[in-house]
């Protein structure tokens, strides 16, 4: 019945995008994109002309935005007066090399180290053995990617990329092997401009060098590329992208496409045949009100979604120290409902266990990693300060809701069997405690400040 209500309403029902201010006051000055344009943003974040860096040092945003972003899109869900139904989008096309059919999960090193001194070809070696020795490889974690300044800062007489000798000084093939050689795959980075996003005038980006690129990257045995926007020149994004999806289609490999373009172009909108995930917004950063904000953006998008082609609101701040456990616990679960790439941000050689409690979660790994892969819809919401309820079908015909608190106090939070479009009994299972009770129509917790309750809801016979 849910499947018919669907089809049905789908038949009835439209989207409007809308541009909403942001929700903090602050005055607005003019900046510079890559691209040389200007861009208004609030002093109160003050950045420096974006054309060198695109990104600030104090919060490692690469986009330009300040943080709670110059744009938010916000959907208008047009309600049906059909009890139940959760609309999914018809199938956009997506590449046809079966690449990323669920969210990548892997690591990612900038979250923690950005260029430090400790990013080196030991830390990527002990990340690699940490996936094997704590149990993370066999929760679902696949990609070791690296990020910015892995590289030298000029090419050489070939115009071949050299890996940094100091981070890297057996070269980066003796790395991607060393991860192969633990069953897992290797990533690595680079920028659709003349430079990449370093704060220092970069490092060699890839404009200009898609084909020679692409084919280095193969021969080092890279399975992931994420392709940041810093130094663009003013190309077109759609351009410039599809000039590197062709040129990493021509190597032969299988290499996973991470299309890190800040949200600036909609990509949502155009690049589910060109990468197999998309950032919708600038950097994220370990503080509660910047992964809100990020939230916030992404969460409206779902139509976009599906197998091979992802939204994509940046990477995982769990476990890097500046959010409580119960928000961190709520960033994983609303990425997951979000059906959301999984790249942990954190250094797993230094992380607490409740880290690892978080990041291991197979019942709500599996919320992400559905094979349906249908992105979460926002069903309810009281607003920035209130609650959301969030639903997510998956593949044997359960349900996934989440329960989120945005508020500052404990509150009640509630939804029904009628409204996910179910009918009882059913059996709730609170995917962090692992409690299971049975229900005829209510689903209800009570929810902490910041926290997310995240049921799987199963038809009881």
């Amino acid at each position: 019945m849910f499947a018919d209500k669907t089809r049905l309403l789908g038949k009835f029902t439209a989207a409007v995008s809308l541009k909403a201010a942001t929700s903090r006051e602050g005055r607005a000055s003019d900046v510079l994109r890559c691209d040389g344009t200007p861009e208004r943003v609030r002093e109160e974040f003050p950045v420096r002309d974006l054309r060198n860096s695109c990104r600030k040092p104090e919060d490692r945003d690469r986009s330009g935005r300040t943080p709670g972003g110059v744009r938010r899109a916000v959907a208008l869900v047009v309600l049906s007066t059909m009890a139940g139904a959760v609309l999914v989008a018809p199938a956009a096309r997506a590449l046809p090399d079966g690449l990323a059919l669920t969210p990548p999960m892997g690591f990612n090193n900038w979250n923690t180290t950005a260029c430090g001194p400790e990013f080196t070809e030991a830390m990527v070696r002990d990340i690699a053995d940490i996936f094997v020795s704590k149990g993370l490889k066999d929760a679902g974690y696949e990609y070791v990617n690296i990020d910015d300044c892995w590289a030298e800062k000029t090419r050489d007489a070939a115009g071949q990329l050299v890996p940094n000798r100091t981070r890297f000084p057996s070269g980066i093939k003796a790395v991607a092997d060393y991860v192969h050689s633990k069953g897992l795959k290797f990533g690595i980075y680079t920028s659709a401009g003349t430079a990449t996003c370093e704060k220092d005038n970069g490092f060699p980006g890839g404009l200009g060098h898609e084909e020679s690129d692409a084919q280095q990257f193969a021969s080092w045995g890279v399975d992931y590329l994420k392709y940041d926007n810093c130094n663009n020149q003013g190309v077109d994004a759609k351009e410039r992208y599809r000039k590197m999806r062709d040129a990493l289609k021509k190597t032969g490999r299988p290499i996973v496409f991470s299309l890190c373009e800040w949200g600036q172009s909609k990509p949502w909108e155009w690049a589910s045949d060109t990468g197999h995930l998309w950032r919708t917004t600038g950097d994220i950063v370990d503080t509660w009100p910047r992964t809100m904000e990020i939230y916030e953006e992404n969460v409206v998008l779902d139509s976009y979604a599906g197998p091979g082609h992802w939204n994509d609101p940046d990477m995982l701040e769990v476990g890097n120290g500046k959010m409580s456990a119960v928000q961190y616990q709520s960033h994983f679960s609303l990425w997951a409902i979000m059906a959301a790439p999984l790249l942990i941000g954190s250094d797993l050689r230094k992380v607490s266990a409740d880290t690892f409690t978080i990041l291991e979660n197979k019942d709500v790994i599996a919320v992400d990693q559905d094979r349906l892969g249908v992105q979460g819809k926002r069903i309810r919401t009281t607003g920035a300060s209130g609650a959301d309820v969030i639903v997510k079908p998956l593949a044997n015909g359960d349900k996934a809701v989440a329960l989120f608190n945005k508020s500052a106090s404990t509150q009640t939070i509630s939804t029904s069997l009628a409204e996910i479009g179910m009918s009882g009994p059913a059996v709730l299972k609170d995917l962090w405690t692992k409690s299971a009770h049975t229900t005829s129509d209510a689903i209800s917790a009570s929810v902490a400040s910041h926290a997310t309750v995240i049921y799987r809801v199963s038809a009881n016979g």
